[in-house]
């Protein structure tokens, strides 16, 4: 029986994937300690001006740690559901490479937590800051110049902005009274960017259940990371029109917290005015953000779906008593989506500019 070319493809993948990633996979690493003896003060001088940020403005903590996320999620590398679950890290990477170059589809290795998010339009570049999900809203670039300023002239060329991007994340949350983690080092930082992609691939706050698990799935996470790494609504600022359609149209909102958002947010108009993801405790990384999902008093449509008599309610009932918990899912998760589809090696650059490329 003569096979199709895809069962052939698939035939092969399979085999081929298991043997080799029995061998594990032969590419460059991330670690803890990448920059110890190549800029030793690297961790020290992010820390530093994150903090004056946060400090000068406690909401630039949110936007940081938005912007690694939107970084992350971007021309990740995808696999099916069932495929990403069953695969680590470096397997998920190995599956990439294989998609990318042996099966010859579309799949990009320059991809990811690459620091994209970062670059500017040029006359012949649209990079991915006008993307809908980050137009008029991303922020914190001023901050990532300034780090990278620093580090530049006490180790040039040594930390890419990718990496950058990653500790200011960890460093926010710690500051804004939530976990730390060990974050991984030695990405480097792409030579494009994708407005399709971030336009197709990032969630929207007006997804129900069933998108945001199958959004995050594609990425390599599961349910319960998709989850965790949603409690960073914990903190930061939304615009009205995110969640204007909530406010007088869904029914699973608590009615006076509906009502306390209109004055803010009218039907016409205000497009632009804030209110806080977190009505409880807006700037501290805790738990709350969960709890208020149990009284129907999350902001976005996105957020409640998490509780809605769907497979997330019992994930958010636990974090809602147990904030142990959270954290440590949250840390966990946040790792792993840092991890994926990263450059290293000799993959991509270290820019001079995190808005431009060399």
């Amino acid at each position: 029986m003569v096979m199709g070319s895809n069962s052939v493809s698939n035939a092969f993948f399979f085999p081929v994937l298991l043997l080799l990633l029995s061998f594990g996979v032969s590419s460059a690493q991330l670690s803890s300690n990448y920059y110890a003896s190549t800029c030793p003060t690297a961790l020290s001088v992010i820390r530093n001006v994150v903090k004056n940020a946060v400090v000068k403005e406690h909401r630039m903590g949110a936007s940081l740690l938005r912007l690694h996320f939107h970084d992350c999620f971007v021309n990740a590398c995808s696999l099916s559901l069932s495929l990403s679950l069953s695969l680590s890290l470096s397997q998920i990477k190995f599956a990439c490479i294989y998609k990318a170059n042996i099966m010859n589809t579309d799949t990009k290795l320059e991809s990811g937590c690459d620091a994209s998010v970062l670059l500017d339009d040029t006359s012949s570049f649209t990079g991915e800051k006008t993307a809908g999900p980050n137009k008029d809203s991303l922020r914190g670039f001023d901050v990532i110049d300034t780090i990278k300023t620093q580090l530049e002239s006490v180790c040039p060329g040594v930390v890419s902005c990718a990496d950058i991007l990653a500790v200011t994340a960890r460093d926010s949350v710690v500051l804004l009274g939530g976990p730390t983690w060990a974050v991984q080092l030695g990405r480097r930082d792409s030579t494009t960017a994708s407005l399709s992609t971030a336009n197709s691939d990032l969630p929207h706050p007006f997804m129900d259940l069933s998108d945001l698990i199958s959004t995050f799935s594609n990425k390599g996470l599961t349910a319960k990371e998709m989850a965790a790494l949603s409690g960073s609504h914990t903190i930061g600022q939304a615009g009205c029109t995110t969640f204007r359609a909530r406010i007088y149209n869904d029914t699973s909102i608590d009615s006076l917290f509906a009502t306390s958002l209109k004055t803010n947010c009218p039907i016409t108009g205000g497009d632009a005015n804030l209110s806080s993801l977190d009505i409880t405790t807006p700037l501290l990384f805790d738990n709350a953000y969960f709890k208020n999902l149990a009284t129907n008093k999350g902001l976005l449509h996105s957020d409640q779906q998490l509780f809605s008599g769907g497979s997330t309610d019992s994930l958010v009932t636990t974090y809602t008593t147990n904030p142990a918990a959270f954290f440590s899912d949250f840390a966990s998760a946040i790792v792993k989506m840092g991890n994926l589809g990263a450059l290293t090696g000799n993959s991509g650059q270290i820019r001079t500019s995190c808005r431009k490329i060399n």
